[in-house]
């Protein structure tokens, strides 16, 4: 008897990826694990009222869309706690989810996050209590001090993060009062500016998996992720890993994308929480197979092996070897990816991969080369780009998938 385990896709209004996991869970069809036969069968999740004490029908979420609409973050909530649903992202640990507490965590654990300072709002929140409290209890301030002696350059940026959203680069008093008065009810950051720096990299982690990769953000969207396989040294390279997993670690969230600036052998953590990573073809194009094989491959897991979700965190262990006075830095990351591989269930992880889905390599490559593959760029970028674009990027994306064609292929046969 072949187990069939529901993944519920709960979507805003991306429609490339879940085509794309659709599609490749449909081709992996039944495999095996611990000699029982599985399967994976996917649903795009509706929002409807909700009885609190309906069971869920789904074993695991795939939430793309209650980082910002409550009504499914509290439906989540509910099928978290009441059905045991398996989510990838802790719908607990959202308010965590604006850049504030990752900051907070990694200076904790001694990573080199900038000089960063939260300044009051800069204009009322709409609640009847604003006026008396801040008559009472706002301490004047005086910005220009606190960045003068921080230092410009300075970025002043929204506390909670979000496609860039209010991002501004401060060079000078006149700077900073513009951005600050632009904020509004923003509650913002400034943080120092890391100038110069060699690389601003980007990774991507899903589940015990992460792609470092070269992101140069003053680039437009479809060019921002270069690809370059070699633009950190190994060191460098492994402690780019190691942070990426040790924030989503101790965080619960397993689908996530942390940026980071290289400044010769330093890594500065720079924006660490993204409740819903850029996985679009049209952004990641080269990267795209492998996001959509790693999320196939963790799913599966999960669903296969019964994994249980830890969504509420626990710093305990993670304080531990911050504090340990005998550890270095690099004792320390080393301790911190031991945590980060025994919340992942790393070993395990690779072991279900290489018995219950041998394949799945050569299957990825077969349908990113398929017409069915195709099919989905074209309607991508159709909805993205005006149409006297669509040539221009169907060439330019077809070019770069076509690359990441030819180097699996190459692998794969150097591997048979």
């Amino acid at each position: 008897m072949t187990s069939h385990h529901l993944v519920g896709l709960l979507l805003g209004a991306e429609e490339d990826w879940p085509q794309a996991f659709e599609a490749l869970t449909a081709r992996l069809g039944i495999f095996r694990h611990a000699g029982s036969e599985h399967a994976i069968d996917t649903e795009r999740v509706h929002i409807a009222p909700f009885n609190l004490r309906d069971r869920a029908r789904h074993e695991i979420v795939i939430d793309r869309l209650a980082y910002w609409y409550y009504h499914p973050r509290e439906w989540l909530k509910k099928v978290a706690l009441m059905d045991d649903v398996y989510l990838l992202n802790s719908p607990f640990t959202f308010q965590s989810m604006e850049k504030h507490s990752a900051y907070c965590a990694l200076i904790r654990l001694g990573m080199h996050v900038p000089e960063t300072v939260l300044v009051p709002y800069k204009h009322p929140l709409d609640n009847v209590r604003w006026s008396y409290t801040s008559r009472q209890y706002n301490d004047a301030f005086d910005l220009k001090a606190i960045a003068a002696e921080m230092g410009y350059p300075l970025f002043m940026k929204p506390f909670d993060g979000g496609g860039w959203r209010g991002v501004s680069r401060v060079k000078d008093e006149a700077d900073l009062v513009a951005a600050y008065d632009d904020s509004g009810e923003m509650l913002m950051h400034l943080q120092k500016s890391v100038e110069p720096y060699d690389v601003f990299a980007r990774a991507l982690t899903i589940g015990p998996e992460t792609q470092v990769m070269h992101f140069r953000p003053d680039e437009p969207m479809h060019d921002r992720y270069a690809v370059d396989h070699d633009f950190l040294s190994a060191s460098v390279g492994r402690e780019a890993v190691t942070i990426a997993q040790t924030v989503n670690a101790l965080f619960r969230w397993e689908f996530n994308s942390c940026e980071m600036l290289i400044q010769g052998d330093t890594v500065l953590p720079i924006d660490y929480a993204n409740a819903c990573p850029d996985v679009a073809v049209t952004s990641l194009h080269y990267y795209f197979p492998w996001a959509m094989k790693s999320l196939v491959k963790w799913t599966a897991f999960c669903a296969a092996t019964g994994r249980k979700a830890r969504l509420h965190v626990d710093p305990a262990p993670w304080f531990a070897v911050a504090d340990d006075p005998e550890l270095d830095y690099a004792a320390k990351l080393v301790r911190y990816q031991l945590l980060a591989d025994e919340h992942f269930d790393t070993e395990r992880y690779h072991a279900f991969c290489a018995e219950a889905l041998p394949d799945i390599d050569a299957q990825v490559l077969e349908w990113v080369s398929s017409p069915d593959f195709d099919r989905v760029l074209v309607q991508t970028v159709q909805a993205t780009y005006p149409a006297t674009e669509h040539e221009r990027f169907l060439a330019h994306f077809r070019g770069l998938v076509g690359l990441w064609v030819s180097d699996e292929t190459t692998l794969l046969g150097a591997g048979s």
